[in-house]
Parts: C-alpha cells; sequence; structure tokens
C-alpha cells in the first residue's frame, strides 16, 4: 500500500492484482473508505527489538504483540514500577485497551523527572543526556506521542549491565545546563532546575509523590 501526502495523488497498481487472495487497488488510500474497503483486520501490530543501535529484529510473533485489532495508540511506560517498560495499545472502533508486560529478564535502569523553575514547570522539551557503561544516551521530554496519547512525564534510561550512571546532563529550554557525576542506578531521580550541585537530585521510591 502506497500512501501519497497529497491527497490527490493517483497511483497506478504496481502489477496484475489476484482476486482469490482478495488483493484490490485504489489510486489513492484516502479512497478505499468511499470505495467501501475496510483494512481493520486485514494488518497485523509489529513490534521490533532493537539491538543495541545495530538494526531491528521483528518479535512481534514471539512476544504475542502482533494483534490483529486496529491499533491506533501506543505507549511505553513502567507500570509495574521494577525498572522495566511495558507496552500499553489502545484500538480504534470501542477495541479493547491492550497490555503487554515486559518479560525480558532485568537489567539495570534510571528514571528521570524534571521541575522547572524558569523552563515550564515539567521541563517538557528538555534533553538529557546519560553516560553509563560506555554509552551515550539521549532522551528529550516530549510526553506526548503517538495517535492521541501521552505517556508519563518522565524519561527511561535502560542502563543494561551498568550499575551506576558516570554523567548525566539535563539541557533546559531556558539555556541552564546541569551536570551531574556518579549517580545510582536502578531509581527514580527527580532533578531542580532552580538549585545548583548534588542538592538538585532527589530520589523518589515507587508509589512516593513526588513533592512540589
Amino acid at each position: 500500500m502506497s500512501q501519497p501526502y497529497n491527497r490527490g495523488a493517483r497511483i497506478s497498481a504496481p502489477g496484475q492484482l489476484d482476486a482469490k487472495l482478495q488483493e484490490f487497488w485504489v489510486e489513492n488510500p484516502w479512497d478505499i473508505v468511499r470505495e467501501g474497503h475496510n483494512l481493520s483486520a486485514f494488518e497485523r501490530n509489529r513490534a521490533f527489538l532493537n539491538l543495541r543501535g545495530h538494526g531491528f529484529v521483528d518479535i512481534s510473533f514471539v512476544s504475542g504483540a502482533d494483534s490483529d485489532g486496529d491499533g491506533r495508540a501506543a505507549v511505553a511506560a513502567d507500570f509495574r514500577n521494577n525498572g522495566q517498560l511495558d507496552l500499553v495499545v489502545r484500538q480504534v472502533g470501542g477495541g479493547p485497551i491492550l497490555l503487554y508486560e515486559n518479560r525480558f529478564p532485568p537489567r539495570h535502569y534510571l528514571k528521570v523527572s524534571l521541575r522547572g523553575k524558569q523552563t515550564n514547570r515539567l521541563g517538557v522539551g528538555s534533553r538529557i543526556t546519560v553516560e553509563a557503561g560506555g554509552l551515550s544516551m539521549v532522551r528529550e521530554l516530549y510526553p506526548i506521542n503517538t495517535f492521541q496519547s501521552h505517556a508519563a512525564c518522565m524519561v527511561h534510561f535502560g542502563l543494561a549491565d551498568a550499575d551506576r550512571v558516570d554523567r548525566l546532563t539535563v539541557r533546559w529550554l531556558s539555556g541552564k545546563v546541569q551536570t551531574f557525576e556518579n549517580l545510582p542506578a536502578d531509581c527514580h531521580l527527580v532533578i531542580d532546575e532552580g538549585i545548583d550541585g548534588p542538592a538538585a537530585v532527589s530520589v523518589v521510591t515507587p508509589g512516593q509523590q513526588i513533592p512540589p
């Protein structure tokens, strides 16, 4: 299926279609509904495993995430507070909400929340860089992601075998840059924009409310 950004585009079929396989073609994907077709239930959801930046492996079937429901929004979050990102998928048309538990072997991790002062209150748009175990990882805090969905306002880093964070750098939208070294892993850190030095970092335990 080709889906041009231009609704006026017309694309000819790439070859002979096999009606026995229920193949069909429309010159523009926006015409599918008008012609009475429905692609829901013809495609399955896909899940890919990132091989540390060296490519991806399709784990849709073995993970059980290849639902044939019309999934429209997927949010990764640590719903069980065990340091592993689970996946919740919302379907269109009243289908059930699907929650996929992360059952990979536990590894080290770090969660980071921000409390802005000059920047917006939750630090949305700030960039966080973590250096640990010889790797450098960058996350930008944008909790609104995928179709009509919103994740928790924090970032999550998978640290693999690293049990400490060598260096953490926050670049706030205000232009302020804060750097911290030798931080613990396997915890949830809250960083204040308006405080300098180690006092800017506090640890939150699962279920604890972040103080204002």
